[in-house]
């Protein structure tokens, strides 16, 4: 094989597509979508035809220079990584017998970036923090500094009243490690890069952000959150909504597959906080139904993942709509040069907020899910369990306090012994109930987040998370730190439909498999 040195830096942008003319046949032209996951094969009568599908293997027709009919055999679909600026492809292969063959080209691979690990993959934690930090680093050098200034609590960080009662009330008991650093100076106004794992409290945080810094009383768009995908605006929708209850906040999710109708009525009706799709946001600027003019927030999360899906574009034309003076948030699991270029574009003096994780462990821990059809029947699941397993001593997880007093009383209800403790009880209490708990008279705990981190019983062989947490580093504090309770032993969780997705990000987060419950459970304690 040799590199075709045919001259394709001067080639002229034609709407979101880079045309590129191929040097073996003059008659036929390619398109590369810039960061975009199809590439297409536009003939002389100007008819695109779609090729492939993201990362597989497939051939299609073409001509040589003498006319011969073959096929070209395109081998990586993900996307063209292009010259500086994205003005060109860079230079295809041609084969002996003078086909073209696509070039090979990464956008996100483990050997050159390290992202989430996919499936069955060995993933380093380790190797991941070092790769990015060093990454940052090295491409953020002179232009991002860093935020080392922490809260341990949310009392601390001087939010609005009603603000801490909304953060309270969704289940948050102490702020994550990427909380504890990353509202402040949200709040404060600054441009913030976040760089932590899906998963890690990311969508709190800049939620929380948001909601201090709105202008209650204007009930225009002040807030603009992109996402790439609707199932995340949808799920940032919900959270927003939920910590900005006591808040009034006014949220709408813009997402494809949805009535623009719809869209456009509620948007000219008045909202605080627009988040969505980069497709149908910039949709709703264009048709006037959204206006920027008073939208003094843009956040981008999962960046790197909307990069991967072809967003660049959009995302650029979005942000050439909104005003001058703009606070710009970039959340990302991975910093690549493609996110750390938007970054140069669209920000004034960043903080880089990088938050590496602990080395996690769950070994000696055998992890398990049982699907519920329906949240009220998680009580019925677990005295089934209960009755099942002769439970020497267990901890049971809930999210929030009124459901731990909810819990024991329908657990005492039905003759089973159980003890319950929760930040709303004063410290003396908590302590009397802790020892029973450490010295064997009370079996069973039903508690939440808050004394995840705390509790230490070498007994405890069985945890249940009858709610997932909603934070996945809050899984492992629950079930396995070393250290900590619940070292070895069972983890079992109870999954409905909306916590899948939490399952999968805890797997993710992890590099673990957690496999449904088998039917001789009671052998395994």
């Amino acid at each position: 094989m040799r590199t075709s040195r045919a001259e394709i830096g001067n080639v002229p942008v034609r709407r979101r597509w880079e045309t590129l003319k191929l040097p073996v046949d003059k008659q036929t032209w390619t398109g590369v979508e810039p960061c975009g996951a199809r590439v297409q094969l536009c003939c002389n009568t100007g008819r695109r035809c779609p090729v492939g599908q993201p990362g597989l293997a497939c051939s299609i027709p073409t001509r040589d220079a003498k006319g011969r009919v073959g096929r070209v055999e395109w081998s990586l679909l993900l996307v063209a990584k292009l010259h500086r600026r994205y003005r060109c492809a860079p230079p295809p292969v041609v084969s002996e017998e003078n086909f073209l063959i696509a070039p090979e080209l990464s956008f996100y691979t483990s050997d050159s970036m390290a992202g989430l690990a996919p499936e069955g993959s060995q993933f380093d934690a380790r190797q991941y923090d070092q790769k990015m930090d060093q990454v940052l680093n090295q491409e953020g050098e002179g232009f991002i500094s860093t935020w080392e200034e922490s809260h341990e609590t949310f009392d601390a960080m001087g939010l609005h009243e009603n603000l801490l009662r909304g953060i309270y009330a969704y289940g948050f008991e102490k702020p994550s490690a990427i909380q504890q650093r990353g509202i402040v100076p949200f709040c404060k106004g600054l441009d913030v890069i976040q760089q932590a794992q899906s998963g890690t409290g990311k969508t709190a945080t800049f939620c929380s952000g948001i909601l201090q810094q709105l202008d209650y009383s204007l009930v225009e768009c002040q807030a603009l959150v992109l996402a790439p995908t609707r199932e995340l605006a949808q799920q940032i929708e919900k959270v927003m909504r939920a910590l900005g209850d006591y808040l009034s906040v006014k949220v709408h999710a813009c997402v494809g597959g949805t009535s623009v109708r719809e869209d456009q009525r509620i948007l000219q009706a008045g909202v605080h906080v627009v988040v969505g799709t980069p497709g149908r946001v910039y949709d709703m600027l264009r048709r006037h139904s959204l206006k920027p003019d008073s939208i003094k927030c843009f956040v981008l999360d999962e960046a790197d993942e909307m990069l991967s899906r072809g967003f660049k574009d959009q995302i650029y034309d979005i942000f050439q709509l909104l005003p001058q003076k703009l606070q710009v948030g970039v959340f990302s699991a991975t910093m690549p040069p493609e996110a750390l270029e938007i970054t140069r574009k669209f920000m004034n003096n960043p903080v880089k907020i990088l938050v590496k994780r602990d080395e996690l462990t769950l070994e000696g821990i055998k992890q398990f899910y049982v699907n519920v059809d329906r949240e009220e029947w998680k009580l019925d699941t677990l005295c089934d369990l209960y009755e099942t397993l002769a439970i020497t001593q267990s901890v049971i997880f809930i999210n929030t306090r009124r459901k731990v007093d909810w819990l024991t009383d329908k657990m005492r209800a039905r003759d089973h012994t159980v003890s319950a403790t929760h930040g709303d009880m004063d410290q003396n209490t908590r302590d009397i109930i802790m020892r029973e708990f450490r010295s064997g008279s009370s079996r069973v705990l039903i508690t939440t987040d808050l004394l995840a981190r705390g509790i230490d019983v070498q007994q405890v062989s069985l945890v249940i998370n009858y709610d997932l947490p909603t934070q996945p580093e809050n899984y492992l504090h629950r079930i396995g730190r070393s250290g900590r309770f619940g070292r070895k032993g069972v983890a079992i969780n109870f999954v409905v439909k909306e916590d899948e997705r939490m399952l999968q990000d805890i797997q993710r987060f992890y590099n673990t498999v957690i496999e449904e419950l088998p039917n001789n459970v009671a052998d395994l304690l």
